[in-house]
């Protein structure tokens, strides 16, 4: 008998199993512009796009509730979905929300989850139209699906970037992931000591834990672009790290890139953190991943209608595809850029 080839899915990881598994994948209905591939599908509606994005959020994989309150998470696992449809220039409107509990989850503690989505549907404005639920063996998921829609020659794609156009970067890098060392040391100590009386000490790190916590989607960017008649050419939002995200423009875009690192921004809160934890402040912005930022390519001749916005930093530029992927350090060094980004297996 033959012997069955296995795989381990780390071989792959998450994207190259999604391209393994999609990659045989045919068109069939004309409505559908844009499949798999990109932060959303989009889909011909009208005189609109409709762009649609979906996430899921696994207990143990992408949040511990020993530090994680519940409120808080349900607003931020809308946040992580809205983020997709900004990263096409979209408007998010509709969200459905799926969750799988086990029988240790009382009414009360989806109540609280779900106060987190209500303010979430609120202050973005958008709608809660449908879901499921059902149970699990073990912990709580969550899935929700974002649906939004976007002007037909406002759409912006992964896939647009050129040579010479500026790679920008909203908000600060980093934050989040540092946020989360911080959280995880503590648990580690309550976890080690294990005494009634012990407290968690964050080191009045608001900043960083709540970047963590309590993200925010930049929908203010998207409006700064309506108002100021910007289009970037590429855009992604960072979830899985600057280095992760450059490289999917990259490879989708068929370019190069080179960042300078003294133009990443990052809080200084972030950069005294990680020092304290014995890591190179660029490693967190480059790596960490849930910063819910976007990253974006932008044509020359725009450059003026950004140079004043403080929220928005210049931080490299956009090369032919033989120069490859690189960081100017502030040493004056060249390194390749490696992707490293958030791994949800293995």
């Amino acid at each position: 008998m033959d012997e069955i080839k296995r795989t381990d899915i780390n071989e792959l990881g998450e994207f190259g199993l999604i391209g393994h598994l999609t990659k045989d994948l045919a068109i069939i209905n004309e409505s559908t512009i844009l499949g798999v591939g990109d932060d959303a599908a989009i889909i011909r509606n009208g005189e609109h796009l409709m762009l649609l994005t979906t996430d899921m959020l696994v207990e143990g994989i992408h949040f511990d509730l020993m530090y994680t309150p519940l409120k808080h998470l349900g607003y931020k696992s809308v946040i992580v979905n809205l983020s997709d449809i900004y990263a096409m220039n979209g408007r998010p409107e509709q969200i459905t929300v799926s969750i799988a509990l086990s029988n240790r989850f009382s009414v009360e503690a989806i109540e609280e989850l779900y106060s987190g989505i209500k303010k979430a549907c609120e202050v973005y404005g958008v709608d809660l139209v449908g879901g499921d639920t059902t149970s699990s063996n073990k912990g709580l998921i969550i899935s929700i699906t974002a649906i939004g829609k976007v002007e037909k020659d406002k759409v912006v794609r992964r896939s647009g970037a050129k040579k010479g156009d500026l790679i920008c970067v909203s908000g600060d890098l980093g934050a989040s992931y540092i946020g989360m060392q911080l959280m995880e040391r503590e648990k580690q100590l309550f976890l080690s000591k294990s005494i009634p009386e012990f407290k968690a000490d964050f080191e009045d790190q608001k900043y960083i834990v709540g970047r963590h916590l309590l993200p925010e989607a930049r929908k203010d960017i998207i409006g700064f672009f309506n108002q100021q008649g910007i289009i970037p050419t590429s855009m992604i939002d960072i979830s899985d790290g600057l280095s992760s995200e450059l490289f999917h423009i990259c490879k989708n875009s068929g370019v190069g890139a080179y960042i300078e690192e003294g133009n990443v921004p990052i809080h200084l809160e972030t950069q005294q953190m990680a020092i304290k934890f014995n890591m190179d402040p660029i490693t967190a912005a480059l790596s960490g991943g849930e910063d819910y930022e976007l990253l974006f390519t932008l044509d020359p001749g725009d450059v003026e209608k950004i140079r004043f916005q403080n929220d928005i930093a210049i931080i490299g530029e956009i090369v032919s595809k033989e120069d490859g992927v690189r960081l100017h350090t502030t040493g004056g060094n060249v390194h390749p850029i490696v992707a490293q980004g958030w791994k949800h297996f293995g």
